[in-house]
C-alpha cells in the first residue's frame, strides 16, 4: 500500500514529520516497508543565475556561462539551446551527486575551457522526462536551496511516498483514511472528518439492476446510478500526480477518480458507458462457457457458479474483479453507470484464483471491504465526477441491502491489563476505541464496519496495546509462588527420559526424532497397522497410521544410511508410541539399536558383529540410570518381531516386563531392507517402580562383616534346558542367604549321553547375623539341590 505524505495530511492534521510518522506506523503494525522522499536526493542543488551565455571557442552547440550561485559567480560550460543570459536555473556544484545521470559532479574542461558546475534539466534530476533544455525557473533568489522552492511552488514534486505492508487482517489500512485514523489514535495528529452530502437525483435512473435469488448470499448490496452530460479528458494535475507517486498511470478523468477512491478510502468502484448498456444490469452465477474481453484485453472463459454482471446482450463485466472491455469508458464517453457494490470475499477470492486475475478491486474485496460505506462512497464519487466532468446525476437505484454485521464484545480493563502486562488506565482504553471508530456502551464494545478482523475479546485487547505501544513495555521478574527453595520444574518421569537420553548417548549411540506416523506395512510388523491407529487424513501413504513402537522408525532410519554406504549404526530414540487411537492411549519407550560391527576394522581384531550381548549390557546401564532394581529376571516369550532364542525380557515378574533385548528376526530385517543381523533393546520407563523416598540423599551402605562362602554345583539336565532357569531355581532356594549365582562350565556329551548337558553354577552365600556353620550350608545346599530338580528335573553331578 503506498500513499504521498501530502495523502495523508488530506485525512490527518499533523505537525509529525515523515520519519516520525514511519516509525509509528510501524509500530502500529503497519510496517513501513520503504520511504521514497525525492527531496533528499535533491538537497544539494541550489539556485543560480545565468549572468551571460558566451559561445564556446571550439564547440559551435555549447556556450560559456557565468553564473551567479550562493559561493560567488561559477563558469559553467553548457550544452542545452536555452543557456542564455538573464535566466533562473538550477545549480549542481562539483561534489553533487546527479540522479538521472548516475554521475558526481566534478571541476573538469571541455574543449579546453575549465567548468564548474552544471546546470541540470529535469530528467536528469528525476523530475520528469523533459530534456530539451536546462530548467528555467520563473522566480527564486540566487543560492536558496531548490528543494525549498518546489515546496513553495511545486510540492508534488518533493512529496515523500509511503509504502507500507500489509497483513491479511487489516483491510481497513488500504484506506489512506484508514492508515490516518491508526495515527490519530496513537497521537499523532488529529482526524479530519469526512463529510458527505448525498446528491440528489434530478432524474429517474434508465438502468435498473437485480440481484439474482442465488447470488444474493455473494452479492448483498448492489448499487448505481447514471451520469449524463459528463466531459471525459484529461483528470486535474493534483489527481494526475497522486497517482503517480503511487505507481499509478493516469487514464482519463473517470477512471482516475474511480483509482482515487480505491486508495482513499478502500471503496473500489467501477463505471460503465451507458450508451453500451443494453437494457438492465443482472448480477448472477454463470453457468459455465460464457466469456468476456475484460480491460486488461484478455478474454476470460467463465465456469460454473462464478458471480457475473450482465445485460441483456450477456456479461458485462467480472463481478469484484474486473470490468469488460465492450462497457468500458472512453473519451468519447457522455453518459456513464457508476457502481459501487459489497462483494463476498471468499466467493472473490475463488473466482480471482481460478481466473488468475489480479486488480485492485479483487485485491481489497477479498479481504474485506466497509459495507457501510458502499452507498456514501457512491455518493462521494458522484461528487467528484461532477466536480471534474460536469453532467446530471439520476437517482439511486438499489438491490439487496447492506448485510448485518453488528458485533459487540466485553471490554474488561482488568485483563486487559494482565495480558498486556502494562498500566493502562479504563480510560485511557476506552479512548483509544473510541479513536479507533469502535462504539462503546457501558462495558460492550460494539465493532465499526469497517473491522472485519475484531471477532473476539481478544482482538479488543490487541487494539489497545497496539495503540498503547508494546516497546512501552517494561520487564518484569516473575513472582516467586512459593517461599524457599522452589520444587523441581521436571517431573520424575521427564528426569527419567532426561537420563536415559544421557546415558544412550555416554554408550555411543546416536539420537534420532523420527514421524509418530509410519505405513501400515511397517505398523503391522511390530503389532500395529489397525483401523484404531489409522489417520483419518493421513499426510501421505507413507504416514498412515500412528506408530506402536519406536523400532520401525529407527530401522527405517537404518535402511537409508546403509543405502548410503553407513553400515555400522547405533541409534537410540526416546518418545511415545501408540497402542489405541484414544487419548491416554499411548506408552513412553526408550529404544536402542545397533547394526553392523563394533569397530572399525583393524591390525588387532577387536572389530565384530554385534550380538545380544551388547544390547544387555546396554539396557541394564539405561535401567540402572532410571533407577531400577539391580535384582531382575530375564525371561523368554517375547513378541514375534524378536529372534525366538537369542532375546531376553528383563522382568520384575511374569507380568511385570521393564525391558526387552536382543536380536531383530530375521523376516523384520528383510521386509525392513537391513543388511546383517540387527540387535536392540526396549525399555518402558514408566514400569519402573517409583523410589520410596523421593529425598536426594543416598540410603546407608548395608554391607555385612562376616565371611562370605561359595559352593560349586554341577546338574545335569536335559539339552533343551535353559541356564537362566536353573540359575532363578538356585537364586530362589534362599533369598536372605544366597546373594548370587553365576554360571562358569557348561559341558555336553561324554558319559552324559545323548540329550544331556551338564551346567556348573558358583552359589555365593553371604550370612548377615551370624557365621555360617557347615550344617547350615548343608541345609541351604539341599535346598538348592531340590529347587533345581523340581524347576528343571537336573540331578547333581556324581
Amino acid at each position: 500500500m503506498k500513499f504521498t505524505f501530502s495523502w495523508l495530511k488530506d485525512h490527518l492534521d499533523t505537525t509529525a514529520s515523515v520519519d516520525e510518522i514511519a516509525e509509528a506506523l510501524t509500530d502500529l503494525g503497519l510496517e513501513v516497508e520503504e520511504i521514497s522522499n525525492p527531496a533528499a536526493r535533491l538537497s544539494e542543488f541550489v539556485i543560480g543565475k545565468v549572468l551571460s551565455a558566451e559561445p564556446h571557442p571550439d564547440a559551435d552547440r555549447l556556450r560559456v556561462c557565468q553564473v551567479a550561485t550562493d559561493e560567488g559567480t561559477k563558469q559553467i560550460i553548457c550544452g542545452a539551446p536555452n543557456a542564455r543570459a538573464g535566466i533562473t536555473v538550477v545549480v549542481a556544484k562539483p561534489g553533487v551527486y546527479v540522479p538521472g545521470i548516475d554521475t558526481t559532479i566534478g571541476v573538469g574542461k571541455i574543449r579546453g575551457i575549465e567548468s564548474f558546475g552544471m546546470m541540470a534539466s529535469e530528467r536528469e534530476m528525476e523530475l520528469s522526462e523533459e530534456h530539451d533544455g536546462i530548467i528555467e525557473l520563473p522566480s527564486g533568489e540566487v543560492g536558496d536551496r531548490f528543494i525549498d522552492w518546489l515546496a513553495e511552488n511545486d510540492p508534488s514534486k518533493v512529496d515523500p511516498v509511503i509504502e507500507i505492508a500489509i497483513t491479511p487482517n487489516r483491510p481497513d489500512a488500504l484506506a489512506v483514511a484508514g492508515i490516518a485514523r491508526d495515527l490519530a489514535a496513537r497521537g499523532l495528529g488529529r482526524l479530519k472528518p469526512v463529510e458527505i452530502t448525498p446528491v440528489p437525483g434530478s432524474f429517474a435512473c434508465p438502468i435498473s439492476v437485480q440481484i439474482d435469488e442465488d447470488t444474493l448470499d455473494g452479492c448483498p448490496l448492489f448499487a448505481g446510478r447514471v451520469i449524463r452530460g459528463v466531459k471525459n479528458g484529461h483528470s486535474p494535475q493534483w489527481l494526475q500526480d497522486q497517482l503517480r507517486a503511487i505507481g499509478l498511470r493516469p487514464i482519463s478523468a473517470l477512471v482516475d477518480i474511480t483509482n482515487f477512491f480505491t486508495y482513499d478510502q478502500n471503496r473500489p468502484l467501477h463505471v460503465f458507458d451507458a450508451d453500451k448498456v443494453k437494457g438492465g444490469l443482472r448480477i448472477h452465477r454463470a453457468l459455465g462457457g460464457e466469456t468476456l474481453l475484460a480491460l486488461d484485453d484478455k478474454e476470460y472463459t467463465f465456469q460454473p457458479g462464478m458471480m457475473v454482471i450482465s445485460d441483456e446482450s450477456g456479461p458485462e463485466s467480472i463481478a469484484g474483479i474486473m470490468g469488460g472491455d465492450p462497457t468500458g469508458v472512453s473519451d468519447e464517453t457522455v453518459n456513464v453507470f457508476l457502481e459501487s457494490a459489497y462483494w463476498d470475499h471468499v466467493q472473490i477470492a475463488l473466482a480471482g484464483r481460478a481466473l488468475r486475475i489480479n486488480s485492485d478491486a479483487r485485491y481489497r474485496f477479498e479481504r474485506g471491504v466497509d459495507p457501510e460505506f458502499t452507498l456514501p462512497g457512491l455518493e462521494a464519487a458522484t461528487q467528484m465526477i461532477l466536480d471534474l466532468c460536469g453532467g446530471e446525476a439520476s437517482e439511486v437505484v438499489i438491490a439487496g441491502a447492506v448485510p448485518d454485521h453488528a458485533r459487540a464484545f466485553k471490554l474488561d480493563p482488568a485483563r486487559v491489563q494482565s495480558l498486556v502486562g502494562m498500566d493502562i488506565p479504563e480510560s485511557e482504553q476506552r479512548q483509544t476505541l473510541t479513536a479507533l471508530g469502535f462504539r462503546l456502551e457501558g462495558s460492550l464494545a460494539h465493532v465499526p464496519s469497517w473491522r472485519p478482523d475484531v471477532q473476539g475479546d481478544a482482538d479488543l485487547v490487541e487494539e489497545v496495546a497496539r495503540i498503547a505501544s508494546l516497546t512501552k513495555l517494561k520487564g518484569r521478574p516473575l513472582p516467586r509462588l512459593t517461599d524457599g527453595v522452589p520444587k523441581p520444574v521436571m517431573t520424575p518421569k521427564q528426569l527419567r527420559e532426561a537420563a536415559a537420553r544421557r546415558t544412550c548417548a555416554a554408550l555411543g549411540y546416536n539420537e534420532c526424532v523420527t514421524y509418530s506416523f509410519i505405513d501400515q506395512a511397517s505398523a503391522a510388523l511390530f503389532g500395529g497397522g489397525d483401523d484404531a491407529t489409522m489417520l483419518e487424513n493421513p499426510i501421505s501413504s507413507e504416514m498412515s497410521h500412528m506408530r506402536p513402537a519406536l523400532l520401525p522408525g529407527l530401522l527405517q532410519a537404518a535402511a537409508r544410511n546403509q543405502a548410503r554406504g553407513f553400515m555400522d549404526l547405533a541409534l537410540f530414540e526416546v518418545g511415545p508410541a501408540f497402542h489405541g487411537g484414544e487419548p491416554g492411549e499411548q506408552h513412553n519407550l526408550v529404544t536402542g539399536l545397533l547394526v553392523g560391527r563394533t569397530a572399525a576394522k583393524d591390525v588387532h581384531g577387536s572389530s565384530r558383529g554385534v550380538d545380544v550381548f551388547d544390547v544387555k549390557a546396554d539396557a541394564e546401564a539405561v535401567l540402572a540410570a532410571i533407577g531400577a532394581p539391580a535384582k531382575v529376571q530375564i525371561l523368554r516369550d517375547a513378541e514375534a518381531w524378536w529372534h525366538p532364542g537369542r532375546h531376553g525380557k528383563i522382568c520384575l515378574g511374569p507380568k511385570k516386563v521393564l525391558g526387552i533385548f536382543g536380536e531383530l528376526h530375521p523376516k523384520i530385517l528383510s521386509a525392513m531392507d537391513i543388511k546383517g543381523p540387527a540387535m536392540a533393546f526396549t525399555i518402558w520407563p514408566d514400569e519402573v517402580p517409583m523410589p520410596r523416598k523421593s529425598g536426594a540423599t543416598r540410603p546407608a551402605l548395608d554391607i555385612s562383616d562376616l565371611q562370605a562362602v561359595e559352593r560349586d554345583f554341577a546338574f545335569v539336565v536335559d539339552a533343551g534346558v535353559e541356564a537362566l532357569t536353573l540359575v532363578n531355581a538356585a537364586a530362589g532356594a534362599d533369598k536372605a542367604l544366597i546373594e548370587d549365582v553365576r554360571v562358569f562350565d557348561e559341558f555336553i556329551g561324554g558319559s552324559l549321553g545323548k540329550g544331556k548337558k551338564s551346567i556348573a553354577v558358583t552359589v555365593r552365600l553371604q550370612p548377615r547375623d551370624a557365621t555360617l556353620k557347615e550344617a547350615d550350608i548343608e541345609a541351604v545346599s539341599a535346598k538348592i539341590v531340590d529347587k533345581v530338580a523340581k524347576a528343571t528335573g537336573g540331578t547333581l553331578r556324581g
